[in-house]
């Protein structure tokens, strides 16, 4: 499996959304709304001086999937290349779940 976080400026959250949906992956994920730091776009924190906001979407994938969501990716970043949009992958994520799951089957405990 692969963890890929999705950060950008709240202005194309529905555009990469719809992108992702158009590729057929990244059915399930988390969001994080309201995201406040400084970037290579500069500072989004929300407030007076600095009013833009990020946000974080974080997909579960298999690696089949992650070219697919690249390539949303790449096509709204492409269409919107100042609203500091990045994709980070960390594969070999292993669901703790499925640890536990394992464990049941040799009659062990995670505790």
């Amino acid at each position: 499996m692969v963890r890929v976080e999705v950060i950008a400026n709240r202005s194309v959250e529905e555009n990469i959304l719809d992108a992702i949906r158009f590729e057929n992956v990244g059915k399930f994920y988390t969001k994080y709304p309201n995201i406040l730091g400084i970037g290579n776009s500069g500072p989004r924190m929300g407030d007076a001086i600095w009013p833009e906001e990020n946000f974080i979407f974080v997909f579960w994938c298999e690696d089949e999937e992650l070219s697919s969501i690249e390539r949303a990716v790449a096509y709204v970043k492409k269409k919107f290349p100042n609203e500091g949009i990045k994709m980070f992958s960390l594969p070999g994520a292993r669901i703790h779940a499925q640890i536990d799951e394992e464990l049941a089957e040799t009659g062990q405990t995670g505790e």
